[in-house]
């Protein structure tokens, strides 16, 4: 029997139990009594102060131990958890308050100025709760009178209990809301295509204002009874130390994150023999940097996914990742997916694979529709939104994916950035991948501009070493490996790309750097 550090035979029979460890961070831990304890608890004190069942409790913090009591004790409530984005201005945190709504507001010290600066009070917030302060100690029972279970309104697997904000990529943000239905079908999915045990220790990596820090590894480990570590802010060192110290055996990531923690010069070093995955999604990682972490033994499990469905929708099975380490991988079990031409209005008909039906026709490409109990029933308070997001009942995913003749899946590339240059479409996602590759780059990203003769073509932003490549000699590599029609006709070098918190290109900020303002 294969050995992944996790001890003995009987250590590995371990089952959830109340007095094993929940949650750790720095150096305290939480057991799931102590937890179950401390929601109660603060779930109580939050009832006593008005907050009922439909209200919003927000939560702008680093990642922490006290994320999770208030994710769990809103649950308890019936109320909805409204974790925002820790990377964004004061003026657009307004925007996610007035738009949400919250009854209380929590906050960790070091976002104290601009929660004042948003002045949540005259925005109709009741309550705002410092997590490192007192009042949140009295709240959570650290200290004050003794308090008996909280008897709650109880909730089901249709009551809402989440408000995810999406990136906002283009437009103002929209919050997808998520039922307790959504995030339990979300872990059965994770449990289904990976393994997870009680003795397991997850490293909480990626920021809990998104999807992926919440739901592909933390909630899944804590639904079988291990031990989620909580990781403030991601650092390539304290995470490959904690990995080795810790004896981790998973996290999520972006690719961002795996480029980094590869390129680190502690990386090769490290005792990484506890993983037994590492999950990521939000992008294709570099093949090199694939590579790499399969060269140190780790498996690298690409998912696919998006906040509206909770997120997961593929994920690539360990057996067979390894070859293909740009895949997606297949669907997860609940879920049914189907591929429709892009932008068709028309419902699914070109094939429909779920975890127990078939696959899209081998070679099939189209935009992407999803449908399931992990998907989200609309955003907050957006009912056109809603509408145009959805198709006779699949979610449309605005993203245009392929299959080969095994069913393992592809992203080419999102609709709203498909170029038609000459009649011609042509994904940036092809094209970057292309540019990627070349020796001296380490990212890129293209977008369309408008040409007189051709409506549209490419211009790449390049981030790559210094004198490594001109435009004219970048454009010639391209050449043996592209179309003409997919060569960018222009070329910018840059010293980074700007992104989203999850790691995404923000590409309107490219749009607006090229001169064409930013998209609607």
């Amino acid at each position: 029997m294969a050995d992944y550090g996790l001890g003995s035979w009987p250590a590995r029979r371990a089952r959830i139990s109340p007095a094993r460890t929940a949650l750790r961070q720095a150096g305290r831990s939480l057991t799931y009594a102590g937890l179950a304890g401390r929601v109660d608890r603060l779930a109580g004190a939050l009832a006593r102060r008005g907050v009922r069942p439909g209200d919003r409790v927000a939560y702008l913090g680093l990642n922490d131990i006290a994320t999770f009591e208030v994710f769990f004790a809103a649950g308890r409530l019936g109320a909805l958890f409204v974790p925002m984005n820790t990377r964004l201005t004061a003026p657009e945190i307004g925007f996610l308050i007035d738009d949400a709504r919250p009854a209380v507001l929590f906050h960790g010290p070091e976002h104290a100025a601009i929660v004042a600066e948003t002045d949540p009070g005259r925005r109709g917030v009741g309550l705002v709760v410092p997590v490192a302060g007192t009042g949140y100690t009295e709240l959570a029972g650290e200290t004050g009178p003794a308090a008996g279970p909280f008897d709650g309104p109880g909730v089901g697997l249709d009551d809402p209990a989440v408000i995810l904000y999406t990136s906002g990529t283009t437009g103002r943000p929209k919050g997808a809301v998520l039922s307790h239905g959504n995030l339990t079908f979300n872990t059965m999915n994770q449990l289904a295509h990976a393994d997870v045990l009680s003795t397991d220790t997850a490293l909480c990596v990626s920021p809990l204002f998104h999807a992926t820090g919440l739901s592909q590894v933390s909630l899944p480990t804590m639904f079988k009874g291990g031990t989620v570590a909580v990781v403030p802010q991601f650092d390539p060192a304290t995470v490959l130390d904690l990995i080795g110290r810790l004896g981790a055996a998973s996290f999520s990531a972006v690719p961002t994150m795996l480029q980094l923690l590869c390129d680190h010069p502690g990386f090769e070093a490290a005792d990484l023999s506890s993983l037994r995955c590492v999950i990521y999604g939000g992008s294709m990682v570099a093949r090199r940097v694939a590579v790499a972490w399969q060269d140190r033994g780790v498996p690298l499990l690409q998912g696919y996914g998006m906040t509206e469905a909770s997120p997961g929708v593929y994920m690539a099975p360990a057996d067979g990742a390894g070859q293909r380490p740009v895949s997606i991988g297949v669907p997860h079990f609940f879920t049914d997916v189907a591929l429709t031409p892009p932008g068709s209005a028309d419902a699914p008909g070109s094939g429909v694979a779920s975890g127990a039906g078939t696959e899209p026709a081998p070679g099939a490409a189209g935009e992407l529709l999803v449908r399931g109990p992990h998907v989200f029933s609309g955003y907050w308070e957006r009912p056109e939104a809603t509408e145009q997001a959805f198709t006779d009942g699949w979610f449309r995913s605005g993203d245009v994916l392929r299959t080969d003749d095994d069913g393992w899946a592809y992203v080419v590339d999102r609709i709203k950035d498909m170029i038609i240059s000459g009649g011609e479409n042509v994904y940036p996602a092809e094209v970057e991948a292309v540019i990627d590759a070349l020796p001296g780059v380490s990212a890129s990203s293209v977008i369309a501009v408008p040409d007189e003769r051709w409506g549209e073509v490419g211009m790449a932003f390049v981030v790559a070493e210094s004198g490594a490549w001109t435009a004219e000699s970048l454009r010639a590599a391209l050449a043996g490996s592209l179309a003409g029609f997919k060569i960018p006709r222009y070329v910018r070098f840059v010293d980074d790309l700007p992104r989203t918190a999850t790691g995404k290109v923000r590409k309107q900020d490219l749009r607006a750097a090229a001169g064409l303002g930013r998209a609607p």
